[in-house]
């Protein structure tokens, strides 16, 4: 018999950080305002020098409370910086960080468009698969295809993904279908963070 998955836990996605001063007390108060197991830090352009820096700021609100730290798009930033890992988007970003990330890090894959996509990613040696999440122009698969993509995935594979909510109503959806992490991403930060983070953690506590 295949075990139980874990109850799922969430996974916030930050905005592109800049000003580290007022984002990094929002972030604390998210951070435990809620069962978060890893955070993406998604960073605003500046020099690499900078990106470091900004990285090691956030690792330092993040890591000591035992949540990972994954660093958007950029694997050497992550080593640099003292990260947990990276998220990379699409087949080939993946394959082309997984040596530098293996076998120290976290190699997290997202950008799966199709089925052939998220098992190519599992063979290659992802962490795990982010599905549902938008792309660089804002758009995201419809909700349905997302579910079932999920539940496709629990059904079949032991190696973790996560669901993409794009509002507090699609939380408990995905955890229902078979997501092991929920992703929350920029609606969080809009308005009361740490009460979003609060409000998806009470909709996975709710029995299914």
């Amino acid at each position: 018999m295949v075990p139980p998955r874990p109850a799922p836990r969430l996974y916030l996605i930050t905005p592109p950080v800049g000003d580290l001063a007022s984002f990094g007390r929002a972030l604390a108060a998210a951070l435990d305002a809620g069962d978060v197991a890893a955070v993406l830090l998604r960073l605003a352009d500046s020099d690499e020098r900078t990106l470091v820096n900004r990285a090691k700021a956030i690792a330092a609100i993040v890591q000591p409370r035992d949540i990972a730290l994954l660093i958007d798009g950029r694997s050497d930033i992550a080593i640099r910086a003292g990260a947990d890992g990276a998220h990379l988007s699409g087949i080939e970003a993946l394959t082309a960080a997984l040596s530098a990330l293996k076998p120290d890090r976290i190699a997290g894959s997202g950008g799966l468009r199709s089925r052939h996509d998220a098992m190519l990613a599992a063979e290659a040696g992802a962490d795990y698969a982010m599905f549902g999440e938008p792309d660089h122009s804002g758009n995201r698969p419809a909700f349905d295809t997302v579910l079932e993509r999920i539940a496709w995935w629990a059904e079949l594979f032991q190696l973790p993904c996560i669901g993409y909510a794009a509002n507090l109503d699609e939380v408990g959806a995905l955890a229902q279908a078979g997501a092991d992490f929920i992703a929350l991403g920029d609606w969080i930060w809009t308005d009361a963070p740490a009460d979003s983070v609060a409000a998806a953690a009470g909709r996975l506590a709710q029995p299914v």
